[in-house]
């Protein structure tokens, strides 16, 4: 009888273990900003994600963007602790200061970031911004450190839409915390420059601003339909564009990509 017992209790455990775990978003009733832009590029993998907590195949780390984006908020914090503008606001005619709030680390946080609890579906959409900037009037400007290494100049013209979405959802989400928000943001773009002769354990950056007027009126309703598909139950048709659904596809079928 005991023997039973046990091996029921085991056979119970090994179920509980072998279940699929519930994705910490659903079970929370929350999505981050990128989130909303996986939901943007295919609607299946981001219900995979959220409902079978079924992840696309992660990329490596960008390791060296990783450390400019933390030495540019570092040197950003020395101006935001004296209230002064940096240098490089002089070279597009900007009068602002990093903004100095008392939440500003925890916007600039991941997992904390800026919080929205819509009242329609009871959710909550966060982002972690990389900085605000405060302007004489009071008005705040978003900005967004990149790192990149091209040959031609960054421009709005080259500029990758979803970062464009990107700072649009951290308008929307800093307007919802009382602070009048300007459409223009900007972003801050360290490109490195690889024409030099040698290495010599330096990598030098072209640093320059790059001013983006956004709109963030989409925010809301593509928050709410990324909400209303994922409690639907109903798995939706992958994206066209989507080359991940393309691949598992053809992989099911046993055919080539």
């Amino acid at each position: 009888m005991k023997s039973q017992l046990l091996r029921e209790e085991y056979a119970e455990e090994r179920a509980l273990s072998a279940a699929p775990r519930v994705n910490s978003s659903l079970k929370r009733q929350q999505l981050s900003r990128s989130k909303i832009e996986l939901f943007h590029e295919c609607p299946r993998c981001f219900y995979d994600e959220l409902v079978h907590n079924r992840r696309r195949p992660s990329t490596p780390p960008f390791t060296l963007n990783n450390a400019v984006d933390a030495l540019l908020k570092a040197e950003f914090d020395l101006y935001r602790a004296s209230g002064t503008a940096h240098p490089i606001f002089a070279t597009v005619g900007l009068e602002a200061v990093p903004l100095a709030h008392p939440q500003i680390n925890d916007w600039r946080t991941n997992r904390i970031g800026v919080r929205w609890i819509d009242p329609k579906t009871g959710w909550t959409l966060y982002g972690a911004v990389d900085d605000v900037w405060e302007t004489p009037s009071r008005t705040v400007l978003v900005a967004d450190y990149k790192a990149t290494a091209r040959r031609d100049e960054v421009s709005e013209a080259n500029l990758y839409p979803g970062y464009k979405r990107q700072v649009e959802v951290y308008q929307f989400l800093l307007a919802r915390q009382g602070l009048m928000v300007e459409p223009r943001a900007w972003f801050v773009y360290a490109n490195g420059i690889s024409t030099g002769s040698s290495f010599g354990n330096t990598l030098s950056f072209r640093t320059t601003l790059l001013a983006y007027d956004g709109d963030s009126r989409w925010v809301p309703e593509r928050f709410r339909e990324a909400v209303l598909l994922v409690t639907s139950g109903a798995r939706p048709r992958p994206a066209e564009t989507c080359q991940w659904c393309r691949y598992t596809q053809s992989e099911s079928a046993g055919t080539p990509a």
